[in-house]
């Protein structure tokens, strides 16, 4: 009788220790690198405004956009209220239009936002690199799926562009996939 409840016990020890393997082997991720910085600050109300794309890692939702805009309004509520548009297939395509929420998240001086175009979802929408006077920001996420480059206006000087693929570089960002967007 004892070497039954003996192997019984064995066997469970064996089993349950191959599960706690297991869930440890589960939890076990690579590296993803260094954590991507955000800039320390932004003011939503001198952000607020229309944006010019001027390049991006192509997107199945922006897929045949040409002349690609983002406006951004601060809502009285705290959220800020994010229109996108493009126009479809050529730069004097059908305009293509979304409208959007984006929330700021707590503790980082307004530079991690969750923006949301359906309920309940909602993505990471990351202020990496600002001009001073706000003429340029680049926007990415935590794991650098998404890429935007944004200009006040539709052409940006090509020191101020290399200045920023530059920093992106810097930052371990694979630029093999960054398009220009056409905007005239």
């Amino acid at each position: 009788m004892n070497n039954l409840i003996l192997k019984k016990f064995i066997t469970l020890s064996l089993s349950g220790g191959s599960l706690v393997f297991l869930f440890s082997l589960l939890s076990v991720r690579p590296d993803p690198g260094p954590v991507l910085q955000t800039v320390p600050k932004v003011d939503l109300v001198k952000y607020s405004g229309k944006w010019f794309e001027i390049a991006s890692f192509p997107q199945r939702f922006q897929k045949n956009c040409y002349g690609t805009t983002a406006e951004y309004t601060l809502h009285e509520k705290g959220y800020v209220i994010v229109e996108n548009r493009c126009n479809k297939d050529s730069i004097s395509g059908k305009e293509s239009y979304i409208k959007g929420k984006a929330f700021a998240q707590k503790g980082s001086g307004n530079a991690r936002l969750k923006v949301q175009f359906f309920w309940p979802f909602k993505g990471d929408y990351w202020i990496i690199d600002l001009a001073d006077d706000y003429s340029f920001a680049v926007v990415s996420n935590p794991n650098k799926k998404y890429l935007w480059i944004l200009s006040r206006t539709p052409v940006m000087s090509e020191a101020v562009y290399k200045g920023i693929i530059d920093r992106l570089q810097a930052k371990g960002f694979d630029l093999s996939k960054l398009q220009k967007t056409q905007h005239s």
